[in-house]
């Protein structure tokens, strides 16, 4: 099964696992768990939501991570801040990253905003270098949209 095959499958299981679900939380921890083992050379995948100013971990499957993030800072905060998804191929090249697992090598990191607010930001980080693209970016988008269909 090719990239895009796998995303249009996960794209399917994400609208069918989230459909009649109104707590975001219980969204949120679905999505992580189906994403994580789902997706090949993912170490973490959960989110971050946005609360009081800063981004507060949330629901997420992986390692131990980093409970606040503030606005700016690292991959997480920067894509926040700036509403852009960032796609990092290697995080150590990334001016202000956040080592909350120092076996991370490459991250995405999307953000999630609903009805023009932000509501949080979509993290999977790999131990594999460039393990994220542009296909990455196009269905994670659409994954996380299904929160709020």
């Amino acid at each position: 099964m090719t990239k895009t095959e796998n995303y249009r499958l996960l794209l399917k299981q994400a609208t069918s696992l989230l459909q009649g679900e109104n707590d975001l939380i219980a969204q949120m921890s679905n999505l992580s768990a189906l994403l994580f083992n789902s997706l090949s050379d993912v170490s973490f995948a959960g989110f971050y939501r946005y609360q009081n100013g800063e981004l507060i971990l949330g629901p997420f499957q992986g390692p131990v991570a980093c409970v606040h993030i503030t606005m700016g800072k690292g991959v997480c905060g920067t894509a926040a801040q700036t509403r852009l998804t960032q796609v990092v191929p290697d995080v150590h090249q990334f001016q202000g990253h956040i080592a909350c697992d120092s076996a991370t090598n490459s991250e995405i990191v999307l953000p999630i905003e609903h009805q023009g607010y932000l509501i949080a930001v979509l993290d999977l980080d790999s131990k594999k270098f460039a393990r994220f693209d542009e296909i990455d970016a196009n269905y994670l988008a659409k994954i996380g949209n299904c929160l709020f269909n």
